[in-house]
């Protein structure tokens, strides 16, 4: 884990006795569960993480949207060239 310091810490009786009282259930040190305590208090601590993209909502209301059948999507694919083509000439 890496390097210890020692240190002291005024804590109510309150306080101590709670926590000591929990540590003995979760059978872990003192030690143990102040620092998981202040590792959760400074990962609270931390700004959240600004997600890298938000995709913009661009739903359509209204109508319904039709969906064109799969079987015909080369048949539309010409027909669409040919319109193209068609706009093009003189």
């Amino acid at each position: 884990m890496g390097a210890h310091m020692k240190t002291t810490i005024d804590v109510s009786d309150a306080l101590f006795d709670s926590a000591k009282e929990l540590a003995r259930q979760r059978q872990i040190t003192m030690r143990a569960l102040v620092e998981k305590g202040l590792r959760r208090v400074l990962a609270d601590a931390r700004p959240a993480a600004k997600p890298a993209f938000k995709l913009i909502d661009a739903s359509v209301r209204g109508k319904q949207t039709l969906v064109a059948d799969p079987r015909r999507w080369r048949e539309m694919e010409e027909e669409h060239v040919a319109a193209r083509v068609a706009q093009a000439l003189p």
